[in-house]
């Protein structure tokens, strides 16, 4: 059965998340959904990463099996032809040997947080970042993130449901960006690492922008770290911020 690689793009809002559920809609299920329209059974596709619920990707990758060889070009069209009207598209699609898979062969996953600073509420871009209506000190939080990199014990910004076999990761990189807008200013948070914990983004996040707004120091962060328990982590920032923006492999599969 030969196997394609699906560069995925979605808008986290209307699913429960990526992972297939019975009785909530995801993204995994859409996906599978458009599948059996082309080849009618079951279809189980397997995804770089499982966003949670509210979370978007603008790249996110998935690979799928099918019975005949297709065009990935007419595979892109047709699934999203059947897509529709969900927020998922699939933006590219590529021919990969039988045993490359979207998950295990991964070496590295981006994500972005978008957030925005002003006091009128978010109405073209709501639900597409998290609205805060105090200033924020960039340069702060930048210092408190720069205590985050590296290979640590990760647990403090770990959730208590995350299955991880252990909280000891390794984080590239945390950079905070400041972009103007016309209508206030966006903090983009650029995160990578070869692999994350359930909600330690978002933990980041929460507690970068407490740093931001002057409630803690950016040594606050060191300590929250060292401290190991998830109670000395800050708020966990929203979803809707939140996007898995890219996923390295040893070889592009889509160039």
């Amino acid at each position: 059965m030969p196997r394609y690689a699906l560069l995925v793009e979605y808008h986290g809002a209307p699913f429960a998340g990526w992972q297939r559920q019975n009785d909530q809609p995801s993204v995994q299920g859409a996906i599978e959904a458009a599948l059996a329209k082309l080849e009618p059974r079951a279809h189980t596709i397997a995804a770089a990463g499982r966003t949670d619920a509210g979370v978007h990707a603008t790249g996110q990758v998935a690979h799928c099996d099918m019975s005949r060889d297709w065009d990935p070009f007419r595979l892109s069209e047709a699934l999203n032809f059947h897509l529709k009207p969900a927020p998922v598209a699939i933006v590219n699609c590529a021919l990969v040997a039988d045993d490359w898979h979207a998950r295990f062969d991964a070496v590295e996953r981006r994500y972005l947080f978008r957030l925005m600073s002003r006091r009128a509420p978010l109405t073209s871009e709501a639900g597409q970042m998290w609205l805060v209506k105090h200033p924020l000190d960039a340069a702060a939080m930048q210092a408190g993130a720069d205590q985050l990199i590296g290979n640590h014990d990760f647990t403090t910004f770990r959730s208590s449901i995350c299955q991880a076999q252990s909280p000891i990761k390794t984080l590239d990189a945390l950079r905070v960006e400041v972009v103007p807008r016309d209508i206030g200013t966006e903090y983009r948070f650029h995160v990578r690492a070869r692999s994350f914990l359930h909600n330690q983004v978002r933990s980041f996040v929460g507690t970068l922008e407490r740093v931001g707004a002057g409630a803690w120091t950016p040594d606050d962060v060191g300590a929250a770290l060292a401290a190991k328990d998830r109670s000395a982590c800050g708020p966990v920032s929203p979803p809707h911020g939140l996007y898995l923006a890219g996923v390295k492999y040893p070889t592009d599969p889509f160039a």
